[in-house]
């Protein structure tokens, strides 16, 4: 799968002539943002904003957020908007990297050079630029427009990813401005990071939404190209310093549901005490099989079976016999 043929700028990088210091805290780090969603109700408690961040440090066949997945910005193609009109493929260098056919256009991404100049060419917005550099003070200011509807409802402002974790120091810098708003902070991570330096971040965390993939190593290592001895180790020290975890299973059939490793699973989420505030099943989707597309690469897992509530409630049960709270979506 040629994904690191997606982008051209790994870092995000200030904006010319952007001042480097906020006058209230100093450092005004840039990160590479993906989407700012508002009005949230699936990544943590009451009404959220999450902020999704661009790069992971797993690669989970099943992912649903290639854009977000994949480091630096994309250009998704949306054949459905397209007219056809030929545009993009004049404007092209070289021309030869785009050819336009009745079913759309056709793409060499592996060659074309101004891939980033056809969002602007095209008049029907089939070509869409993903990912934004954006500055910590300008993101927290955007948040807080927000700020009643976090008071009213709990909520607040929940991170995510890809692996948020992978642009520490720009999360801390939104993350500070907002705590002194009094905004509860909540990280969605898949924990596949060194504990001690994320340590100033997971200080302003009031909630850590932790994704367990597979107990067994070797699993792990097939469906996300990492081991994760790590990953359990940092659920455990989370657990130890008393932060507040929603523990969360993705279950892709002939992948990671095999019942020994799930109960595997589970048990050592019962294992971290009451720290762990509830377990969510979440059951695999294609809803991403459209941006894979969109971003000219083949999906990974085309005839794996969504499972039904049916196929999951041996997990419900397990856990519900541990004393876990658990919930289940997908």
């Amino acid at each position: 799968m040629a994904d690191e043929r997606l982008h051209a700028d790994k870092q995000p990088h200030a904006p010319a002539g952007a001042p480097l210091l906020d006058a209230a805290y100093g450092h005004d780090p840039v990160g590479l943002v993906m989407n700012i969603q508002s009005y949230s109700t699936k990544d943590g408690p009451g009404i959220r904003s999450t902020v999704f961040m661009v790069g992971c440090n797993l690669r989970c066949l099943w992912c649903s957020n290639p854009e977000s997945m994949y480091p630096g910005k994309k250009v998704m193609y949306h054949a459905n908007l397209c007219h056809r009109c030929g545009a993009c493929a004049q404007h092209a260098r070289p021309a030869s990297c785009i050819t336009v056919a009745e079913d759309g256009c056709t793409i060499d991404r592996g060659n074309i050079e101004n891939l980033f100049e056809l969002p602007d060419v095209c008049n029907f917005d089939a070509y869409e630029l993903k990912g934004r550099e954006m500055r910590a003070s300008e993101v927290a200011s955007k948040l807080l427009r927000d700020k009643a509807f976090y008071e009213t409802s709990g909520g607040g402002v929940t991170f995510s990813g890809g692996e948020c974790l992978m642009q520490a120091d720009f999360v801390r810098a939104v993350a500070e401005r907002l705590h002194a708003e009094g905004i509860q902070i909540a990280l969605d991570t898949a924990g596949l990071w060194d504990y001690d330096r994320m340590r100033p971040v997971l200080d302003l965390a009031d909630l850590v939404l932790y994704d367990i993939k597979a107990w067994d190593p070797e699993i792990h290592r097939r469906c996300t190209g990492q081991g994760n001895a790590r990953i359990l180790e940092n659920a455990r020290r989370l657990a130890a310093d008393g932060h507040e975890l929603i523990v969360r299973l993705v279950v892709v059939p002939g992948y990671n549901d095999e019942r020994g490793d799930v109960e595997r699973r589970l048990d050592f989420i019962s294992s971290l005490g009451s720290a762990v505030r509830q377990v969510d099943v979440l059951k695999y989707h294609k809803l991403g099989l459209g941006k894979y597309r969109d971003l000219g690469l083949e999906y990974p897992i085309p005839d794996v079976p969504e499972p039904t509530d049916q196929d999951v409630q041996w997990i419900l049960d397990y856990g519900r016999e541990l004393g876990l709270t658990m919930t289940v979506s997908g």
